[in-house]
């Protein structure tokens, strides 16, 4: 959905203004404790920058492609540590859910990512595949009504803020290639899914990453993107 250009050029000065005012002046403190501060996400939120992209219906701001890239436009005046706070809430911890998911995961999940409620993170690297999601290994197999997790995830954006993983397994071992994964969104909390120690980078403090570790972690089939068997290759892409 298009804004008109009144609309839209109000938000961009908002955000011009929001990234002078208090992004600016609060790099050096990112930096130094490793973390965005709470009040500033809380501002974030505030603003609607965790659902830029997710559709209005679901309480996002529902901006297009182009409107989007002019609001990054802004945000890339300062450290790229604030927009990835929210950055994966507006892209690959929602858009999978928004292209593949059911109704129901969409009214469960999007309203709350949206608001910045919760943070979304995006599994799918692991330590011997990167990009290439043909070739991951972690599995999921079917046991009743829940699928039973087991994995790494390495280098995972936002994992140690995460509330929701989007998470790519094999559901057919017999399958090597795409044919064979799948989409599951994964709570944080749920019992066997367990993080890693926070990655030390030689720069963007305050953008965390790290392993998640999947041990037996029982999911509810519900949670299955678009309830549906081997079209995660298609979601992560």
């Amino acid at each position: 959905m298009a804004l008109d250009s009144e609309t839209l050029d109000q938000l961009l000065a908002t955000v011009r203004r929001f990234v002078r005012e208090r992004l600016v002046p609060n790099e050096q403190r990112v930096a130094d404790d490793d973390a965005v501060p709470e009040e500033i996400v809380a501002e974030m939120r505030a603003l609607g920058l965790f659902g830029l992209s997710i559709p209005a219906e679901y309480g996002g701001l529902g901006l297009n492609m182009t409107e989007e890239v002019r609001i990054t436009f802004e945000l890339g005046q300062t450290s790229p540590v604030f927009r990835s706070r929210f950055g994966t809430n507006i892209g690959i911890g929602s858009q999978g859910i928004v292209i593949d998911g059911t109704e129901e995961q969409k009214r469960a999940w999007l309203p709350r990512l949206a608001a910045g409620e919760i943070t979304g993170s995006f599994a799918l690297t692991e330590p011997d595949s990167g990009s290439d999601a043909a070739s991951l290994r972690t599995s999921a197999r079917r046991d009743g009504d829940h699928y039973i997790l087991n994995g790494i995830k390495r280098w995972i954006t936002n994992a140690p803020e995460a509330g929701l993983f989007t998470v790519m397994a094999r559901t057919n071992p017999e399958e090597k290639g795409a044919s064979g994964i799948s989409a599951f969104l994964v709570e944080a909390g749920t019992p066997g899914l367990s993080l890693g120690r926070i990655d030390r980078k030689m720069g963007q403090r305050g953008g965390h990453t790290c392993d998640v570790i999947f041990e037996s972690c029982r999911v509810p089939a519900r949670q299955l993107i678009g309830g549906k068997e081997g079209q995660g290759f298609k979601t992560a892409m």
